[in-house]
């Protein structure tokens, strides 16, 4: 079992420790709603060094990366960050991941921490040009402090160098990389650095964020977290089976250039798909779980539930799941086979409010 940098600190936390991806990780430490309210309220720091990060230098890095990523990255400007899928040759989807440019053929991509080999192997096959390829992973930490207080919290440690960094935008200093991105919705940055430092990072930035009653947030938050914005987990919503136009990644998908799968999804786009992911609302007391049926009024299978759970901030259960395009109608009504009970529920925009 592979433990970050912070291990250590999350032990005295008494946090709640699991398997994730290879790592021993913090799924919770004081509960999953006081966590989750806390980042939604206030401001959480969520340790992530799990992630996985390949640098792309090289002359032709950007042609590289144009052909194997869904996005036009030639729109980048250095500083910028941008959110991106490695599609595979069947049209589905190999991983989503953020790429940052730091200069003309100057990338980082930054990637889910189960698909690091994968993603890695992949890559490296698909290579034909000059571009280096160099998997940083294990010597960066990442953590995310999330929260309408985190700028607060982040400000003093950094000469109050922060304002000024937009959504989806970074700034390099002292070495490390601060980011205006996050998982969670509700605002805040990432910062990845060295491990080497991330423990006395992490320690100040607790520091600072005492005042505000900061708190450590685990793996089980950032969950519900994301699926109360609708935003997509690898492995629930997306795999190597879904196609991006189906999962409502299409504003990602830009088929003006060409990458793998391209003209696939460019006919999707075209002539339409059979299936749709979309939001739900229970209307009955229940949880909807990943691989519930979803069925129509007649009670028959029109989907399958991909993500679930009990909203911390609506005190119901909400899901997102792929249901037959037909019936994929915001305010239709659905039911939700949970084992062997039927439930009513509604398909609902997201974020889920």
């Amino acid at each position: 079992m592979k433990k970050t940098a912070l291990y250590k600190n999350h032990l005295e936390l008494n946090a709640k420790m699991i398997d994730f991806a290879g790592y021993l990780m913090p799924v919770q430490y004081e509960g999953v709603n006081i966590e989750h309210n806390a980042v939604k309220n206030n401001v959480g720091v969520f340790d992530v060094s799990h992630m996985g990060e390949f640098y792309v230098h090289g002359e032709e890095a950007e042609t590289f990366l144009q052909s194997v990523l869904s996005n036009d990255i030639s729109v980048l400007n250095k500083g910028q960050a941008q959110y991106n899928y490695i599609p595979n040759e069947t049209g589905g989807i190999i991983d989503d991941l953020i790429l940052y440019k730091f200069e003309d053929n100057r990338y980082m991509m930054v990637v889910n921490a189960s698909n690091i080999e994968k993603d890695w192997n992949f890559l490296m096959n698909k290579n034909s040009y000059n571009a280096q390829l160099i998997n940083v992973s294990d010597s960066f930490s990442l953590m995310a402090i999330q929260g309408p207080n985190a700028l607060k919290v982040l400000n003093p440690l950094f000469e109050n160098n922060l304002n000024n960094i937009d959504y989806y935008h970074f700034k390099y200093i002292d070495g490390i990389i601060i980011s205006n991105t996050g998982y969670t919705g509700c605002g805040g940055f990432e910062i990845y650095c060295k491990n080497e430092v991330a423990e006395d990072l992490w320690n100040k930035i607790f520091d600072s964020g005492k005042k505000y009653n900061i708190k450590p947030i685990g793996l089980a938050a950032r969950d519900t977290l994301r699926l109360e914005m609708g935003f997509c987990l690898y492995g629930n919503d997306i795999d190597e089976t879904t196609s991006p136009i189906e999962a409502g990644l299409s504003w990602i998908t830009k088929t003006n250039k060409n990458f793998t799968s391209s003209n696939i999804f460019k006919s999707q786009k075209q002539k339409g798909v059979q299936k749709k992911l979309v939001g739900f609302k229970m209307e009955e007391k229940g949880i909807p779980r990943k691989a519930y049926d979803i069925l129509n009024s007649d009670n028959e299978i029109i989907g399958k539930v991909t993500s679930g759970t009990m909203s911390p901030s609506l005190g119901i259960g909400i899901g997102l799941g792929y249901v037959n395009i037909e019936d994929a109608h915001i305010d239709s009504e659905i039911l939700i086979q949970i084992r062997k009970n039927i439930k009513r529920a509604k398909i609902v925009k997201t974020p889920f409010k």
